[in-house]
This record gives C-alpha cells, sequence and structure tokens, in this order.
C-alpha cells in the first residue's frame, strides 16, 4: 500500500510545469494542465485496495480542479466563470482533506497489520 505521502508526491499542489504553460496568444494551457493530470494518474502504481486507489487517483483529479480552478481566478474575466472557481476550490480542497485523513488512516492501519 502506498503511503498518503505518495499520493501527494503525485499530485502536486500545483508546482508543475503544466501549471506554468501559457499558449502563444497568453492565458492558461488547460489542456497540459489536463495531460499532465493525466499522467500522473496512468502512471500511479494501483495498491488493489479499491479505496486506497479511489482516494489516491480522486485527490489527483482535485488538485488539479483547483489548479485549473486558480488560473480562472488568475486569467478569466467571466463573473459566473469566477464564482464556480471559487466554489470549485473550496469543495475540492476539503474533500482532498477529507482522502488525506483517510489515507493516513488506512497507512495506520496497514503498518499495525505488519
Amino acid at each position: 500500500m502506498l503511503h498518503p505521502a505518495s499520493a501527494q508526491q503525485a499530485a502536486p499542489h500545483g508546482h508543475s510545469a503544466a501549471n506554468q504553460a501559457a499558449p502563444a496568444g497568453g492565458g492558461t494551457d488547460m489542456k497540459a494542465m489536463m495531460k499532465d493530470m493525466n499522467d500522473k494518474m496512468s502512471s500511479m502504481p494501483m495498491t488493489g485496495n479499491t479505496d486506497v486507489d479511489f482516494s489516491m487517483m480522486t485527490r489527483i483529479h482535485h488538485q488539479r480542479a483547483i489548479d485549473m480552478a486558480q488560473a480562472e481566478l488568475r486569467d478569466g474575466k467571466a463573473p459566473q466563470m469566477r464564482k464556480m472557481a471559487s466554489q470549485i476550490i473550496s469543495a475540492q480542497k476539503k474533500e482532498i482533506a477529507e482522502m488525506d485523513k483517510f489515507l493516513a488512516k488506512e497507512h495506520q492501519g496497514a503498518t499495525k497489520k505488519k
């Protein structure tokens, strides 16, 4: 089983090169962000524990949603999209915290079983 830190390493908090990528016309390259997320999810080793694997994969997905929402707040103009981006950041951060708590608990349980 992977330690929660492995999931965190696979999903850095918005500091990847894809986060900084910008298309020639300016703005944020959302496609590069999605590719980065897909690459991380595809390369993540599975543990065989559906709950843990779901949490680790979903955590990556949620972190990328936060990164994209932050790009919207930085570069976007439409008030309704900026509002949605703020809501996404808040909701996804809460869910990531719940997944991190679950993964830490699972890791402790796996350590005790050894």
